[in-house]
């Protein structure tokens, strides 16, 4: 683990924090985004690298991680931007923005689950909230309290690939309304008699969150938008803690390299990264993490790839 990964406050440790900065490569001078950016543990090791914060963008939709981004990087600070990723893609984009370095950490940060108000865990009993951007209106009770069973059973299904979604939806449906996150963790749970080696409720409680935060689609709509801004010989990284968020990441960086002649990425990661054991042992969150990498292919004056070495390790 990096020596710096303990110091970071919030009980926030960056995940993979090694592995982002081997596969970002960043150097003196280069422009980064961090659409992801949080409590500023990735960046601030990448900025101490590239030394180049007048052209790197910070980007969080939690405004607890935007003052904490502000006071962290008080003396130098680089743009931040209140923003979900996926409008602050669009909008970067519009700007004609361009950046060497671009990195995604997907999912909650430890903050989110350790303070119970926000109601993204299931270990404590809080409001039923779970949305990421506080300014936005549509939270988990609403979510829970208004939407129809099938609709409920979709996204139990699609997002949490929960196998017993309908009987979930159903008693949601009679046991409403609904306001507590021990409410919703009884409830799935009930669906789910005797012991398991995880909490029944888990599933459940990524779907929803899923669902309020509008993560997969945003995701989707966000990737083109990233390899775009990506210069010539630029790299980015994404870290996903699900398999419906990796399987976006993988088909995207797939969908832009498979074809030799046209392709505009060229694969860092044949397959995804993910922590070390000791890592796992001081940051259990790194244990679903994964990881994978792509650079954008420069282009000669003969119209022809240029690839660049590939980093993946052994």
């Amino acid at each position: 683990m990096h020596q710096n990964q303990n110091k970071n406050t919030n009980n926030h440790i960056p995940v993979l924090l090694e592995e982002v900065l081997t596969y970002l490569d960043p150097k003196q001078g280069e422009a980064y985004l961090d659409l992801t950016a949080g409590y500023g543990g990735h960046a601030e090791e990448v900025l101490r690298r590239t030394q180049a914060t007048n052209t790197a963008v910070l980007v969080d939709r939690d405004e607890q991680a935007v003052a904490h981004l502000k006071k962290k990087f008080a003396k130098t600070p680089p743009e931040i931007r209140h923003m979900d990723f996926y409008g602050a893609s669009k909008q970067l984009s519009q700007e004609e923005r361009t950046f060497d370095c671009i990195l995604a950490d997907l999912g909650l940060s430890s903050p989110h689950l350790d303070k119970a108000s926000r109601g993204f865990s299931i270990r404590t009993d809080a409001p039923l909230d779970m949305r990421m951007d506080q300014r936005q209106t549509l939270s988990a009770e609403l979510v829970l309290n208004t939407y129809g069973e099938e609709e409920l059973a979709d996204i139990l299904h699609q997002y949490g690939e929960e196998p017993k979604a309908r009987a979930i939806a159903r008693r949601i449906v009679a046991k409403r309304p609904l306001h507590t996150t021990k409410e919703l963790a009884d409830l799935a749970s009930s669906v789910w008699p005797g012991r398991s080696k995880q909490h029944p409720a888990i599933r459940t409680f990524q779907a929803i969150r899923i669902a309020v935060n509008d993560e997969i689609e945003q995701l989707k709509a966000a990737m083109p938008e990233w390899i775009s801004m990506l210069k010539p010989g630029g790299r980015i990284v994404v870290i996903s803690f699900h398999s419906l968020e990796d399987r976006v990441v993988k088909q995207t960086f797939a969908e832009h390299s498979k074809h030799p002649y046209e392709a505009d990425l060229q694969l860092l990661t044949k397959r995804p990264v993910t922590a070390r054991h000791h890592e796992i042992v001081f940051n259990p969150r790194a244990r679903s993490a994964k990881l994978r990498a792509a650079a954008k292919i420069k282009i000669n004056k003969n119209r022809k790839h240029k690839k660049l070495p590939n980093t993946e390790r052994g």
